[in-house]
């Protein structure tokens, strides 16, 4: 009888130690939610764009993945809209912060049309300690076409300077009523134009994975 109450209590002791260890873990561990822009909603991955080439999505997922990041993401159906999928990445966010999660290890990142949908996620969920990276998708029309977005959060904005459709951010961070904890921006000169994002180039990669891993001086 002695024996049997020893070998359960080593059982739930290990079953203990177990648990305590994944929870442990799963606390330290940071997530990303990246989000693809509008020509992967719209075509197969086969399919090379006349003038940026090939959506390089899975090697962007991963590199992300080779740094140990968790990383959900998924190919949007056509015609996404925006502010509704949004929604949809709020309540999975929400659902890792109910388990614990803190939400500085917890990170969005979008291009192009996934950076607006960022955008709108970062301004429905509303808490500033969530990170978040937007890449190409923001053009000073924005402020008077899109009144509704709200930055809050710890904000990285990465542009190219060859790229007409994403410049500095810095007229919507002023203008927004939420609180941003950090803002920075990256000025990239590759000369791709727009075809900078289609790439899983370190120029964007490397201070987006600094970001999520909340350096947010980028040293």
């Amino acid at each position: 009888m002695k024996q049997l109450f020893r070998l359960l209590f080593t059982f739930l002791f290990i079953l203990f130690s177990i648990l305590s260890f994944a929870q442990t873990t799963n606390k330290d561990q940071k997530y990303i939610f990246f989000l693809h822009n509008k020509f992967v909603e719209e075509n197969d991955l086969s399919i090379a764009h006349p003038e940026y080439g090939k959506a390089e999505y899975n090697e962007i997922l991963a590199s992300f993945r080779k740094d140990n990041f968790i990383v959900s993401s998924e190919i949007r159906s056509k015609n996404t809209n925006a502010a509704t999928y949004a929604k949809k990445v709020v309540k999975q966010i929400k659902g890792l912060l109910k388990k614990g999660i803190s939400p500085n290890k917890i990170t969005v990142i979008g291009t192009s049309k996934g950076g607006y949908i960022a955008q709108y996620v970062s301004t429905y969920l509303a808490n500033p300690d969530v990170n978040f990276v937007f890449i190409g998708c923001f053009m000073d029309r924005d402020i008077e076409e899109s009144p509704e977005i709200n930055f809050c959060g710890n904000i990285l904005n990465i542009y190219e300077k060859s790229d007409i459709y994403g410049v500095s951010a810095i007229k919507r961070k002023e203008t927004s009523k939420l609180k941003v904890n950090q803002f920075k921006e990256i000025e990239l000169n590759t000369n791709l134009k727009h075809g900078f994002l289609y790439k899983a180039l370190d120029e964007w990669i490397v201070p987006s994975k600094k970001w999520a891993n909340g350096n947010y001086e980028l040293n």
